[in-house]
């Protein structure tokens, strides 16, 4: 990659990192309880090797057959890789093959098949269920009324280890829009605790557009594309 470009990506990183930093601080929190995500779908290894260099070491992909293209170039890189889109079942194995978290679980069918795919790999699968939130119909996710069910029958497999929840508010331009999305996110999550008796430590919410205030509303993890990297190529989308 271009040097000009490896120092775009290192700038925006910086200018990420400052509005981390402003967010957690409006509401009296640390910025090392933040996990930044970069969301590298679509974008190139040697784009990921240049975040990776400016600090980066969580990454976000949505597509396995990227991924599989990816890997070879990536693999030796010290990095956490979460696979953040919806995972259809067929794809569960590369899938347990090649990312160390799944964040997007929507369905007791899926949670079980990674659940035998993880088991036959020797590993225990962090994982987080995806809520959808808001009226999107092409959005994935369970249904909030669903995700009590959902989310006892994943913490019992064995596994796979149920860390929190994540979810994508409909977009809009205010990121103020998405407040009461990231408010009902964290408020299953505690209820959610309460129910199982047991800590999540994980709310996995906010973008480039809406991060700070989804930090304000408590998130652990953003996730955080075009903020860092720029425009998204448009042939993969």
């Amino acid at each position: 990659m271009p040097n000009a470009a490896a120092n775009s990506i290192a700038e925006n990183l910086a200018r990420v990192r400052a509005r981390i930093g402003r967010a957690a601080q409006r509401v009296g929190r640390r910025t090392d309880e933040i996990t930044l995500i970069a969301v590298s779908k679509t974008f190139s290894a040697e784009a990921i090797r240049a975040a990776y260099n400016a600090g980066l070491r969580h990454f976000g992909e949505n597509r396995i057959q990227e991924m599989q293209a990816k890997h070879p170039q990536v693999a030796e890189l010290e990095a956490t890789w979460h696979f953040i889109g919806h995972l259809q079942s067929n794809k569960v194995h590369p899938a347990v093959e090649l990312f160390d978290r799944i964040d997007a679980v929507d369905s007791v069918p899926l949670g079980r098949k990674l659940d035998a795919a993880a088991s036959g790999h020797g590993k225990r699968l962090p994982v987080l269920v995806e809520v959808h939130l808001g009226s999107e119909a092409s959005k994935s996710g369970v249904e909030p009324s669903g995700l009590p069910v959902l989310a006892e029958a994943i913490d019992l497999l064995p596994s796979l280890d149920l860390l929190g929840l994540m979810a994508v508010p409909p977009y809009s331009e205010d990121p103020e829009q998405a407040r009461p999305h990231f408010q009902q996110l964290r408020e299953l999550r505690d209820e959610l605790s309460r129910r199982l008796g047991r800590p999540f430590s994980t709310l996995s919410m906010g973008m480039s557009h809406d991060f700070e205030v989804a930090i304000e509303e408590g998130a652990t993890e953003i996730r955080v594309g075009t903020a860092l990297f720029g425009a998204r190529p448009r042939k993969a989308e």
